[in-house]
């Protein structure tokens, strides 16, 4: 889709929102790409993110999507706007097992108050990469709230 941001400066907004997210720095997560209405993170796995089976933890695997939808959402709002998300499910398609994952987020339709958005989680980075989870998710506009910044 062809978006056009509200915002000129949006990348810089969304890279300041990412790097305030503290829990994607305890996890690891990195910005890979940010374009008017997409969000690409990436992630490499290590055993502190693990569960029992020594797979990705599913927890992980969400914040991740979550993220990117929520940053993409980002990308379209207007200047002085925050996002928050609201509501999302999440299908875990296969086991996330690999050394690095690229979530995507991706805007379906940018409202005034309401976004909608699509992410998928992949297995590597690359085009032939397989989708490990998928997710649908509605971001929230937050505008001049005290306290609540980009």
């Amino acid at each position: 889709m062809n978006h056009l941001p509200k915002d000129p400066d949006f990348e810089a907004r969304v890279r300041r929102s990412f790097a305030r997210q503290q829990f994607m720095t305890t996890i690891g997560a990195t910005i890979a790409a940010v374009a008017p209405g997409e969000v690409i993170l990436d992630l490499a796995c290590r055993p502190g993110l693990t569960q029992q089976h020594g797979f990705l933890h599913a927890g992980v695997v969400t914040a991740l999507a979550d993220s990117a939808c929520g940053l993409a959402a980002l990308s379209l709002m207007p200047e002085g706007a925050a996002v928050l998300s609201v509501e999302f499910k999440i299908n875990l398609l296969a086991p996330a097992e690999g050394n690095c994952f690229r979530a995507v987020g991706r805007v379906i339709r940018a409202g005034k108050t309401l976004t909608v958005c699509s992410g998928e989680v992949r297995k590597g980075a690359g085009p032939e990469a397989a989708v490990i989870a998928v997710m649908q998710a509605t971001m929230m506009a937050l505008q001049d709230r005290p306290g609540i910044s980009d």
